[in-house]
């Protein structure tokens, strides 16, 4: 049994390449700046870090940033189908590619589910919307049994939409991106009008906090905000539908990063300058912030903007993993059917369908805190592996060609890669952990009794 049996890159491609690098740029923004900045900036500041969110922001940038480079590389040299699992498949083998894709996987399902229950709360405040206590909110949070009932209907919605074809999503997520942009870009000209610089005395309340296990200050606070640059690899599942993307993907890759990186830190600042530290713990912190400084029509602006754009985050996540379900049911580790593709949209129709079933149920019963610490653990797990993917490829190819992106400062940014993401890693609880790795167990024992006995490369000597 060779569970390390490799895949050879194709880059022949059964989907319409359509999308340019201005569209992958805009896919990356539209997959990382949503519920990170919109929600959990402000609790962020006012409960583990306070106005010294700054700083986490620029060391999970960092961190992420480091990754974004290690992306871009294999994105140019292995351009498969299916993102880091294709590329773990091309380095190391099957069975870590399958594991990496379920990583993936509940990356994706976890960042919708999030995304659909933020949209929930700026909507109900927008709306001043009350429903029953049965109706509103995931098992755990009231008493006895209940739903979340608008985040399951939400993801309803974008089930539809991503039967859209590619072109229309990605012309629809690019609208949604500059409405999204607009509503930051208002809130950082009002707010400069509003700085008071003794909102930034406190600056770091919580001090530096815990290598290990830390619950608030600098470092915990990056761990948190990690989450929020996650989204950079939706860019790297569009490789069946990208124009030239040895080239396309490492820039959107990278450029999208850049821009994220730059909007939270000017956002954060002014969030910081003009609202006390302590009473942002809100859901809906940007606009909290200018109803606060009492600029009613510019809080009501970022209120309906933010109802409208935190969708595009959900939309790109569901268009990221219907490509990866198709291109693992392509490769036999997952059932044909998830690879069928709709004759009219060139759209998998069956990956998107089951995307739509189960972000429902995730939205509807798993709380968010659950979710949040689930999705950022799962994303360093298969970010570690990606970097000593990187490792792997440059000892058995060497260096990349002159027309390749070459991450810079191999080995070294790698192992710092690692390193960093590990230090993040330590700050999850115990029993995430655990459910993580029942869940990595599942995949394993699926894998071991169906996927390996159906791959395309059941009878390859590899």
């Amino acid at each position: 049994m060779n569970i390390f049996r490799k895949r050879v890159v194709q880059e022949k491609s059964e989907m319409k390449r359509t999308l340019n690098s201005m569209d992958l740029t805009l896919l990356g923004l539209g997959s990382m700046v949503g519920a990170g900045i919109f929600t959990f900036t402000g609790v962020g500041v006012a409960l583990i870090a306070g106005p010294s969110l700054i700083i986490s922001i620029i060391i999970a940038g960092i961190a992420v940033g480091l990754s974004a480079l290690i992306f871009a590389e294999f994105a140019s040299r292995v351009p498969s189908r299916g993102g880091p699992y294709g590329y773990i498949y091309a380095v190391f083998g099957e069975f870590p590619a399958w594991i990496v894709g379920w990583l993936l996987a509940i990356e994706f399902f976890t960042t919708i589910s999030i995304v659909a229950k933020s949209w929930s709360g700026y909507f109900k405040g927008l709306l001043h919307l009350q429903l029953p206590s049965k109706l509103d909110g995931s098992f755990g949070h009231t008493s006895g049994f209940s739903i979340d009932l608008i985040p399951m209907l939400v993801v309803t919605a974008i089930t539809v939409m991503i039967f859209l074809n590619t072109r229309t999503v990605s012309h629809l997520n690019n609208t949604l991106v500059v409405l999204k942009f607009s509503a930051l870009i208002v809130f950082a000209i009002v707010g400069l009008f509003y700085l008071e610089p003794a909102n930034w005395s406190n600056f770091a309340p919580f001090g530096l906090g815990s290598l290990v296990g830390g619950q608030s200050g600098i470092l915990p606070g990056a761990s948190m905000l990690f989450i929020a640059f996650i989204g950079y690899e939706t860019v790297s599942t569009a490789v069946d539908e990208a124009e030239n993307p040895r080239r396309n993907i490492p820039y959107g890759v990278i450029s999208s990063l850049f821009v994220a990186v730059v909007f939270y830190i000017i956002v954060t600042l002014v969030l910081t300058g003009t609202v006390p530290y302590y009473k942002l713990n809100v859901t809906n912190s940007i606009a909290f912030a200018l109803a606060y400084l009492g600029v009613e029509w510019a809080a009501t602006y970022i209120s309906i903007i933010a109802v409208i754009t935190l969708l595009s985050v959900a939309l790109t996540m569901s268009y990221a993993l219907s490509r990866l379900l198709y291109s693992m049911s392509r490769d036999g580790l997952l059932p044909p059917k998830l690879s069928k593709i709709s004759p009219k949209n060139q759209t998998p129709i069956n990956a998107t369908l089951v995307i739509g079933g189960v972000s429902m149920l995730i939205a509807g019963f798993v709380p968010m805190s659950y979710l949040s610490q689930f999705l950022s653990l799962s994303t360093l797990l298969y970010l570690i592996v990606l970097a000593l993917g990187l490792l792997k490829l440059r000892k058995d190819q060497g260096m990349p060609h002159p027309n390749e992106f070459k991450t810079p400062l191999v080995p070294l940014l790698p192992i710092l890669s690692i390193i960093v993401n590990g230090f993040l890693i330590v700050h999850y609880h115990t029993q995430i952990w655990l459910f993580l790795l029942i869940l990595l167990m599942i995949a394993a024992a699926f894998y071991f009794i169906y996927s390996y006995h159906h791959s395309k490369l059941e009878n390859s000597t590899n």
